[in-house]
């Protein structure tokens, strides 16, 4: 196993044990992380969606697998979440695919692809069905998401 196969073991590892700590240390200060959720977060909002996710977490486990090297910096991998919304008390289950850069042992870019309409019926039930698809219904689970984070960070 090489350093990049390395480090996205142990930000999975650590995420796995809801160690948040340590999967902040996998990131750099700079990190640029994207996802159809929380959209464009940078430095400390990343890291702390991630400390919020973990000490919110429910009923969580959690997957990963297929890590591929696409060159020295660009690696891949697939994950799945499984957890309770806190919002609905719904069981989700995530499939996602994460595309990550690394530079000097560091993570510098993540970007998390998933369906946001599927992850929308599991956790919000009937309007996630029902809208789930719909740019006014994916904007206000943006907006949630967001919100949810300022406020965590501002209790921190």
């Amino acid at each position: 196993m090489n350093g990049n196969e390395a480090l996205i073991s142990k930000f999975y590892i650590s995420f796995q044990q809801l160690d948040y700590a340590a999967m902040q240390q996998c990131y750099a200060d700079t990190i640029i992380f994207n996802d159809p959720a929380f959209g464009i977060l940078q430095g400390a909002k990343a890291k702390a969606m991630w400390e919020m996710l973990c000490k919110n977490a429910k009923e969580f486990s959690l997957t990963f697998s297929n890590i591929q090297l696409l060159d020295e910096e660009y690696a891949t991998c697939n994950w799945v979440a499984t957890y309770t919304f806190s919002k609905t008390g719904r069981k989700v289950v995530n499939h996602i695919k994460a595309h990550l850069r690394i530079q000097d042992g560091k993570i510098t870019e993540h970007t998390d692809q998933f369906d946001i309409w599927k992850w929308s019926r599991q956790a919000l039930g009937m309007p996630g069905l029902l809208l789930g698809w719909s740019g006014y219904m994916k904007n206000k689970i943006h907006q949630n998401a967001r919100q949810n984070l300022e406020k965590f960070m501002a209790k921190q």
